[in-house]
């Protein structure tokens, strides 16, 4: 299963790797990362297809998650891919906003790795 993350903060990809390090080596999930939002849209406009689920931060220069989550959802409908936003801010406006957008799920930071686990296990099984 490939994973695209999308978040501005380079350490989030060793984070990422390392907590999934078992999972990686066995070929259960590939990640693959963009920095922007504009970056993931250039990367899904070769690849969507291999894409099954996109973890997108929301707070981003740029183009925000929100925004690249309208983006997702009208450009890709067949499969539509599985979007999670992750926020810093537990706050209602950008939970709503994502979830009115399409959002499949919503992630607050720090991230919680055993949560996100458990809920992968849904694509993997």
């Amino acid at each position: 299963m490939k994973i695209l993350v999308v978040d501005d903060e380079a350490d989030v990809q060793p984070l990422f790797l390392q907590r999934f390090r078992k999972e990686i080596r066995s070929h259960e999930i590939e990640f693959d990362f963009a920095l922007s939002g504009e970056e993931a849209l250039d990367y899904l406009e070769s690849r969507h297809s291999e894409v099954v689920l996109i973890l997108s931060d929301i707070n981003m220069p740029g183009m925000s998650g929100i925004e690249l989550l309208s983006h997702i959802r009208e450009e890709y409908d067949a499969p539509p891919p599985t979007v999670f936003m992750i926020t810093a801010y537990g706050d209602e406006e950008n939970h709503r906003q994502a979830m009115e957008k399409g959002a499949n799920d919503f992630l607050t930071k720090p991230l919680d790795f055993n949560l996100l686990k458990e809920k992968l296990k849904f694509f993997t099984e």
